[in-house]
């Protein structure tokens, strides 16, 4: 009888602790679930600003927790997005990705379009590009698709000519005239903003020359055209995770007239949303 019994409680207990086994598993995803935090890499300006926009404006709504994480590179960003410790980023260009990728030997997709920020030719020593003195010492970003949309630009000014189908490419192999025998100095895109003081002019990013205190849309000598331009910085995941649940939410806020209005307003021009 005692046996009998004992038995009978050990088979009871062994129900109820798969009972309540079964019912922890079953709620463990909804709780990891609203845990979740979408971890985001981005520039400081533009990029942070925006998305910091979104955290506190559109995204509790969306039911998205937002983690902004600031870079002053575009280096780490990729990297720690490929690692996985980013679930996205927001800095780059998809001619930047395209390159990094085939680089770095990375798989990482551009997403969502959100907007551009025009290159620009600025100078502390002049205020006209036709002031532009011969033999002048002009800083270009050093990477390889922001030196040839640098040269690209200098070119479209009739500062210097490229050769037929450089493209975005380009490098100062490819100057096939420079009637000003200008002194290409490339730097570290970070860094332009303060070679001002030691060169006659640097071809600036638009997120670096705002960062800095500058202002594109009245600084610049000369500004990148907006029409066509294939430089529009968007949002980057790990290929493959295009369709998550919550990138795709991410997405559509960062394409939402609300941040466009945002974008419009606080930049005046500098910074132009994706349409």
């Amino acid at each position: 009888m005692k046996i009998h019994r004992f038995v009978g409680a050990v088979a009871l207990a062994l129900s109820l602790a798969a009972c309540g086994t079964s019912q922890s598993a079953t709620e463990t995803p909804a709780a990891e679930g609203a845990d979740t935090v979408v971890k985001v890499g981005a520039s400081p300006v533009p990029h942070a600003e925006i998305l910091n926009f979104v955290k506190d404006n559109l995204a509790p709504a969306a039911g998205i927790k937002l983690e902004v994480v600031e870079f002053t590179d575009y280096v780490q960003p990729n990297v720690q997005l490929d690692e996985g410790q980013l679930t996205a980023n927001f800095f780059q260009h998809k001619p930047y990705l395209d390159d990094f990728n085939a680089t770095k030997g990375t798989k990482l997709s551009f997403v969502t379009p959100v907007h551009l920020e025009p290159l620009g030719l600025y100078s502390k020593k002049i205020t006209n590009v036709s002031a532009l003195a011969s033999g002048a010492t002009v800083a270009v970003p050093n990477d390889a698709t922001n030196l040839g949309r640098a040269l690209k630009l200098l070119a479209d000014n009739g500062l210097i000519t490229l050769k037929e189908g450089a493209g975005t490419a380009a490098t100062e192999r490819d100057v096939t005239g420079n009637p000003k025998k200008l002194q290409f100095k490339p730097l570290e895109a970070a860094q332009l903003p303060r070679s001002l003081e030691d060169v006659d002019a640097a071809v600036i990013n638009g997120n670096y020359a705002i960062e800095a205190g500058l202002k594109p849309a009245s600084q610049a000598l000369v500004l990148e055209k907006t029409a066509g331009n294939p430089y529009v910085n968007g949002l980057v995941v790990q290929a493959g995770h295009e369709k998550d649940p919550n990138i795709v939410t991410l997405g559509k806020l960062l394409q939402d007239q609300k941040v466009k209005d945002f974008i419009k307003q606080k930049y005046e021009g500098s910074v132009i949303p994706a349409e």
